[in-house]
């Protein structure tokens, strides 16, 4: 798995979900009980623009992004940046600090891409849209949310797995392992 690519793919995928935001729909209900529309693009936003710090300036910030006036806009402007930053340090880019911590680049570049391609995902369904995540990229991120979503997890940042049939295609069993219905 290349983390990079890995990252851009799940780009790609919210910003296809997030292109279809409607202006005045930024109230509608998420998958994610506690955020409407508006707030999950504002996570969104900063999940991006973490990323970017760690990515760019080897450092990841605990404080989150203001909100931006324009969601959409803000997160296609973060998106860009973040790329950007992930080919200008392809190489290898420094193990980023989140808080007193060092942390794997590639890990952090891989969970941003698991971040981003569920909550594009969750921007879609909140928008109507039945979109789901491409086979290829969820058969590349199911492994790792097995491996960094933990059972203290529930209840907290996730909901508990949903029961789908093991023969579902990859998107339904890692959106399940999420706490998601597909």
């Amino acid at each position: 798995m290349n983390p990079g690519e890995l990252l851009e793919r799940s780009l790609a995928y919210a910003s296809d979900a997030v292109a279809a935001v409607p202006r005045e729909g930024l109230w509608r209900p998420t998958p994610c009980a506690e955020w409407d529309l508006g707030e999950l693009l504002h996570h969104l936003d900063d999940s991006v623009e973490a990323l970017h710090e760690g990515v760019a300036d080897g450092r990841v910030g605990l404080c989150p992004v203001r909100p931006a006036a324009d969601p959409v806009c803000a997160f296609r402007e973060r998106a860009g940046a973040l790329l950007g930053a992930c080919v200008a340090v392809s190489a290898r880019p420094p193990d980023p600090a989140v808080g007193d911590r060092s942390l794997d680049a590639g890990l952090l570049v891989a969970v941003g891409a698991l971040e981003i391609a569920v909550h594009g995902w969750d921007v879609a369904r909140a928008c109507g849209r039945a979109r789901p995540i491409p086979s290829a990229l969820a058969l590349e991120l199911l492994p790792l949310a097995h491996l960094v979503v933990a059972d203290a997890d529930r209840g907290v940042r996730f909901a508990d797995p949903v029961e789908v049939p093991r023969w579902a295609p990859p998107g339904t069993l890692l959106l399940a392992h999420l706490g998601r219905s597909s």
